[in-house]
């Protein structure tokens, strides 16, 4: 069975348990933890995983890119390469306007040139800090210009590899271009990676594609169905999605999660709303041998799989069961 490379995002009641599942994942042979930016911020907690990290690679997937200035953005990515001893993956993305400028309060224009710009001055700054000359960069949407300052620590390596979250065809186009990886949402299917994302990468020598993934695994199909229905629903709830969904032939069944959900359920109890085949589709539920075989079907396809348990309207023992059941896979698939 030929399998992309496990890469693993932990989940945790706690940081301390988020800390203890990325160990657990070291020592069961992934390759890389991802640190997500919402309920904790991605800087912070890609610092403690690194920390308690001894080689697996460390990433922030994703780090907001536009609610950070570059300067500061490269700084904290050469000290996470510094704690891990070269292991970092900065992944950034735009994330969606409504949260740029109500949480954040940055302006939002032009995204995809703003993101081509952020990761060009950060890439200065990364390559340039610790020598004392003139940074300069002047686009349309980030200027950067520092004199006078010199970083007193030399940087593990020359460049840090970044990675670009994408969605849309122009964003996930960025990406192939100047990324040196991209990153996909949680509902990304074999089909779908092949057909509508693959050709907007190009292929470039040395890109990493990562899926996403939500996994769900049980002994029982139908109750790991029910769990990663919480996460479909979620997305399904958002207009955005709508040609993901079309795609798989599920243009009805999303418009009944959006009707679940304007008649007044919450976006993390939409689980009941969701059709089996939206879960089927879209995500990795069902027994290990049924997940491992859904995992290999992106072999060819994409450099790695990110495997998360699913968290949206479940308890923490749910969600704590289910992770571990992602971490015995991961065990088993990397002997």
């Amino acid at each position: 069975m030929t399998i992309p490379a496990l890469h693993f995002q932990p989940w945790g009641e706690t940081l301390q348990e988020q800390l203890d599942a990325a160990r657990r994942a070291e020592a069961a042979g992934a390759a890389v933890v991802w640190a997500p930016e919402l309920h904790r911020s991605a800087p912070v907690t890609a610092a403690a995983l690194a920390a308690r990290t001894a080689t697996i690679g460390v990433g922030t997937g994703i780090a907001l890119a536009f609610a950070r200035s570059p300067f500061l953005t490269a700084l904290s990515a050469l000290d996470l390469d510094e704690l891990s001893g070269g292991r970092l993956r900065l992944g950034l993305g735009t994330g969606v306007q409504r949260l740029n400028e109500d949480w954040h309060g940055v302006t939002w224009s032009r995204p995809v040139t703003r993101l081509r710009e952020t990761v060009t001055a950060i890439r200065l700054v990364i390559a340039g800090a610790h020598t004392g000359e003139p940074i300069d960069f002047e686009g349309s949407a980030v200027r950067l210009r520092v004199r006078g300052y010199r970083r007193p620590y030399p940087p593990v390596r020359p460049a840090i590899p970044v990675y670009l979250a994408g969605v849309g065809p122009a964003m996930t186009a960025l990406a192939g271009e100047i990324g040196d990886g991209w990153i996909s949402h949680e509902l990304c299917s074999p089909s779908y990676l092949a057909s509508h994302v693959l050709p907007r990468l190009g292929a470039k020598e040395g890109f990493e594609v990562v899926v996403s993934a939500c996994c769900a695994i049980d002994a029982d199909p139908a109750q790991a169905r029910a769990a990663a229905a919480g996460v479909v629903g979620f997305y399904a709830s958002v207009r955005t999605y709508a040609d993901l969904f079309a795609f798989h032939d599920l243009a009805d069944e999303q418009q009944r999660v959006i009707e679940a959900f304007r008649g007044g359920l919450p976006a993390d109890g939409l689980a009941g709303a969701v059709a089996p085949a939206m879960v089927d589709r879209l995500t990795l539920a069902g027994t290990p041998d049924q997940v491992a075989a859904r995992i290999a079907e992106y072999g060819g396809l994409a450099g790695a799989i990110k495997l998360s348990p699913p968290t949206h309207g479940l308890p923490p023992s749910r969600i704590r069961a289910l992770q571990q059941q992602i971490l015995r896979l991961i065990e088993e698939l990397s002997r």
